[in-house]
């Protein structure tokens, strides 16, 4: 390949303009040479580099470990490591380094890239290069009348040396192979042979000179010789950076590029080839244009003409290999100018890790926000809980009958079984599925509670399962179901013989497969949820009449709870009567101690149609009407009426429906509120209604007589 830029000057641009620190290091750990974002990083001044060991700026690095690891890089050639450095202030940060070892002019050397996120990427445009001024020394030795003579810059180029000891005989002592000058100026002087050397002087910096001399002849004899001394050492200097930089570039792990204006690629590292998959035979005749085929003129133009505009430029590219396979990069493109023309050097970095990292980080965070929203929701759905009436701070019995239903609790709470719980309204259902999660293995998360006869029918499988942005008129952004949030807890679904028979199969996946879609999702929601399920009705009975799903039905049975009612435990009604008294005494603000030995009696001698809710709500009216230290009987005791023919018993129904009618009429009808109906009955103002409507409640209209 012809090479347009043959000397140092584009090679020492690239390396100052790598975007990265570059230092060479010698055997003992000594920098002595480094470029300029070196400084500009490190805060060390442009004289203070010289000589600096190794440990100033990475202290790990003892003399013994410097031994090592020269060791190392001398057999492996390469070697990527991450590291601490220390600035010149005296501030540690993390850095990339990757070092090669070189051979240079039978020295070696540690070459060093280091990369930082905390710095700054951008860099100025490649400076001009100062060129040095070589100046020739000459002289010519007269055989014939026995005259030497030199030239006045023959002093410049030897200091201090007089003419005497410039004179061929006595100008070897300078040079280290002085034999070897001696033996080229016997056959120039002998045998009239040229000479055209390079010599190295024996001072300290050496300096390299190019000897060239000829002779004059006549008859066969040589009578004199004229000779030239040309100081080559800033040359030879240069030629050996250039082979050093050049090696640098060829192995370096970026991939670099120079480009004329017309996209022509001048030259290129090693790395490109290897890369893209290209043979050097290709790249040689390649432009831009053949290396990104979406590249066209028009573009390169204006991209040329920024970079000319504003020295350097730094963004984000798909680079294409051979095969049609992609990989994104960080280009850092720089003005160069050689000759009088303008090139692109580009330093190209496959960035395709960092991405990959920056995807993972990305996928954290958002793992990190989902998890942190639930949180939230789970401390949201806990103030809600909070602010709702809780009926028990633990359970309280002295029942015989009632013991039963605590031993299968402690049982099945242990286990991963589902568990149905059965029974009246007001019997405390709640109050175990409660129990339950919290001697369970899943108790340090939140037990999820919903209420399959409070929701909507529309809105129950949103509340369940949640739904995406848009899935339903009013969906204004994604909501988390309670599934997902109950996930690795607990989930009791009271009520769970109202729930709508089109969403019993998608309960009944959850249950066997642990999936579920939002509504109006695509991708399959996984979770980890125990169900506590609960219901007042018959279940089997539902089944038979199509209402309720039979596999549903059994994958919900397995272990099921009948949790009995109040007048099947009487002796828990003193303990839970004297527990109400004493809660709704100190809310109230009223003085009263206990229950008087009748009111005990009475209450003893109550069915308690509405269970244990009944009997708080009853105690709760009473502490409200009554006043007094002890509480005695008065209208808040229901009238029992004797049972003596089996036609008079009534349904469950007909005493809910009474007993509800009674309540509305000591609200004056009136249902919400803190003085309304729902908050006597302990039940949601929508779950009243539903009741009044299934029983066939109609709100009384009274009119006024004129």
């Amino acid at each position: 390949m012809e090479t347009i830029i043959p000397d140092a000057t584009l090679m020492e641009q690239v390396i100052k303009n790598l975007p990265s620190i570059v230092m060479l290091t010698n055997e003992e750990g000594v920098i002595y040479c480094v470029n300029n974002l070196f400084y500009n990083q490190l805060g060390f001044k442009n004289n203070e580099h010289a000589d600096l060991p190794i440990a100033t700026i990475n202290p790990y690095f003892s003399v013994n470990a410097w031994k090592k690891h020269w060791l190392k890089l001398e057999k492996k050639k390469i070697h990527e490591y991450k590291a601490v450095f220390k600035n010149e202030a005296g501030k540690y940060f993390h850095v990339n380094v990757i070092d090669q070892f070189f051979s240079n002019n039978g020295k070696s050397v540690i070459y060093s890239i280091v990369t930082t996120e905390h710095f700054s990427m951008k860099y100025d445009g490649i400076s001009a290069h100062t060129e040095k001024i070589m100046k020739a020394g000459g002289w010519k030795l007269d055989f014939i009348e026995d005259n030497f003579t030199v030239s006045h810059e023959l002093y410049n180029i030897f200091p201090n040396v007089t003419k005497t000891n410039l004179h061929p005989d006595r100008i070897h002592r300078l040079f280290k192979k002085e034999n070897i000058f001696q033996e080229l100026f016997n056959k120039v002087r002998y045998e009239g042979m040229p000479i055209n050397t390079i010599l190295e002087t024996k001072e300290s910096p050496s300096r390299y000179l190019v000897l060239m001399a000829n002779p004059e002849i006549q008859n066969g004899k040589v009578i004199n010789v004229v000779g030239v001394f040309r100081d080559i050492t800033t040359d030879i200097d240069k030629n050996r950076q250039l082979k050093l930089y050049k090696n640098i570039i060829d192995n370096a792990i970026d991939l670099i590029y120079v480009y004329n204006k017309e996209g022509k690629l001048v030259q290129y590292s090693n790395s490109v080839p290897e890369k893209l998959g290209y043979s050097r035979n290709e790249l040689d005749n390649f432009s831009i244009f053949d290396l990104d085929s979406h590249i066209k003129e028009p573009w390169w133009d204006n991209h040329f003409n920024d970079i000319i505009t504003n020295k350097a430029l730094q963004f984000e590219w798909m680079v294409t290999r051979k095969d049609g396979t992609k990989f994104p990069a960080d280009i850092t493109a720089n003005h160069l100018v050689h000759n009088g023309e303008d090139y692109n050097c580009a330093i190209v970095r496959d960035i395709t890790e960092k991405k990959r990292n920056n995807l993972k980080l990305s996928q954290a965070f958002e793992e990190i926000r989902v998890l942190k929203k639930q949180l939230e929701l789970e401390n949201e759905y806990l103030q809600d809980e909070m602010k709702r009436k809780i009926n028990y701070n633990n359970i309280l019995s002295n029942s015989e009958n009632y013991k039963d239903v605590l031993k299968k609790v402690a049982l099945v709470a242990p286990t991963e079984s589902t568990v149905l719980i059965t029974g009246e309204s007001g019997t405390g259902k709640e109050l175990l599925a409660t129990a339950i999660h919290q001697n369970s293995r899943r108790n340090d998360r939140t037990l999820i509670k919903i209420n399959c006869a409070t929701l909507p029918k529309e809105l129950i499988e949103s509340e369940l399962f949640g739904h995406k942005k848009g899935a339903f008129t009013g969906a204004l952004a994604d909501k988390m179901g309670k599934f997902k949030l109950a996930d690795n807890g607990t989930i009791f679904l009271d009520e769970i013989g109202e729930l709508p028979i089109e969403l019993q199969a998608k309960l009944l996946r959850v249950l066997q497969e642990g999936e579920f879609e939002m509504l109006g999702g695509i991708k399959t929601e996984k979770v980890d949820v125990r169900i506590i399920a609960a219901t007042n009705r018959d279940l089997r009975a539902m089944v038979e009449k199509g209402t309720f799903r039979e596999d549903l039905f059994y994958r919900l049975n397995v272990f099921p709870i009948h949790n009995i009612p109040l007048r099947e435990r009487k002796e828990d009604i003193p303990i839970l009567a004297q527990l109400f008294l004493e809660r709704f005494a100190t809310k109230i603000g009223k003085g009263f101690k206990r229950l008087s030995k009748k009111s005990i009696e009475l209450l003893m001698t109550y069915d308690f149609p509405g269970n244990v809710r009944e009997l708080e709500n009853m105690i709760e009216r009473a502490i409200i009407l009554e006043n007094g230290r002890v509480l005695q009987p008065g209208e808040w005791i229901p009238q029992i009426k004797k049972i003596t023919n089996r036609d008079q018993w009534k349904s469950f129904e007909e005493l809910q429906k009474e007993y509800i009618v009674q309540v509305l009429e000591y609200t004056n009808w009136r249902i919400s509120g803190n003085k309304g109906a729902a908050r006597i009955l302990d039940i949601n103002d929508k779950t009243l209604f539903a009741k009044m409507k299934k029983l066939g409640i109609e709100k009384k209209i009274i009119l006024k007589k004129n």
